[in-house]
């Protein structure tokens, strides 16, 4: 069960945080109407949106099913009525799900290409993920400190996996500006960078006691460890695009590579968290 459930973690973090991310920088990216690469982004947030419904309601059912002890308490619905009603990820999920519910339904309605829309409720949709898993561990102020640092953390993730997965989309259009598209999307890269980093060290000093966990090749720590190693990488890619951005018309083929291999790194990034989210914290005597 544990494993279904860092699995069902994984897809559902993964498809929130590129639906927000692609929708903030889609306006940033590209100036005006491109018909063909809108018509794509359209259809692909039908399916995002729908996997993370689908993938939310199986994560209710997993937790269920942990709580309860059993997985015939996933199909009892005395039981799925008790988790959703009377704990506190039940009382937040039942937000999480309908505000899914509400983006899915816009998306096949005259008002789907609202942005303000869009973008709201995508954005809501992302910040009910933060009181999920080790942002719910504390209580009082300290655990809204934590819930909102959560909340900007996963923005600034959301905002560069979304965004890289906008870039590899703008990639494949003909006669894309490569130039002025790099550099709006590396000019508030900077920022992102720097709230994930700053975030996530605080995450890792409420949570462990410690501003990096030890033993280092152990359980949490390992898993923390190789997550960091991902985020280096993609750091290390999106400098290297940087620094060769005058010369990327006559590289584009190797920048596709570059930008789907830091994407991909992201992906792995996520699964990394999936899986921390169900590890007990190593809490420093």
């Amino acid at each position: 069960m544990t494993e279904a459930l860092v699995l069902c973690r994984f897809l559902h973090f993964t498809v929130v945080l590129m639906l927000f991310g692609a929708w903030l920088f889609r306006p940033w990216l590209l100036k005006g109407e491109t018909p063909e690469l809108d018509r794509h982004l359209a259809q692909l947030a039908r399916w995002l949106t729908a996997i993370a419904l689908v993938s939310g309601v199986v994560w209710a059912l997993l937790i269920t099913a942990s709580m309860a002890g059993s997985a015939a308490a996933a199909f009892d619905p005395d039981t799925i009525g008790v988790v959703l009603g009377n704990t506190f990820f039940g009382q937040v999920w039942r937000w999480h799900l309908l505000i899914n519910g509400l983006l899915l339904a816009l998306l096949f309605t005259p008002w789907r290409s609202s942005t303000p829309l869009r973008l709201g409720l995508s954005a809501l949709l992302l910040a009910t993920l933060a009181p999920v898993g080790h942002g719910a561990m504390l209580d009082g102020f300290s655990g809204q400190m934590l819930i909102l640092n959560q909340v900007i953390h996963l923005t600034c993730v959301g905002a560069w996996l979304g965004g890289l997965l906008m870039l590899v989309m703008i990639l494949r259009q003909p006669n894309a500006p490569l130039r002025t598209v790099l550099q709006r999307f590396s000019g508030i890269g900077y920022v992102l960078v720097a709230g994930l980093l700053l975030t996530g060290l605080i995450n890792v000093r409420v949570l462990t006691g410690q501003w990096w966990p030890t033993p280092l090749f152990s359980g949490f720590a390992l898993i923390l460890l190789i997550k960091a190693f991902l985020v280096l990488g993609m750091l290390g890619l999106a400098l290297l695009n940087r620094l060769r951005i005058k010369d990327c018309e006559q590289r584009t083929e190797a920048l596709k590579r570059s930008v789907m291999l830091e994407w991909l790194l992201g992906i792995g990034a996520v699964a990394a968290v999936s899986l921390l989210g169900t590890l007990p914290p190593m809490i420093a005597a």
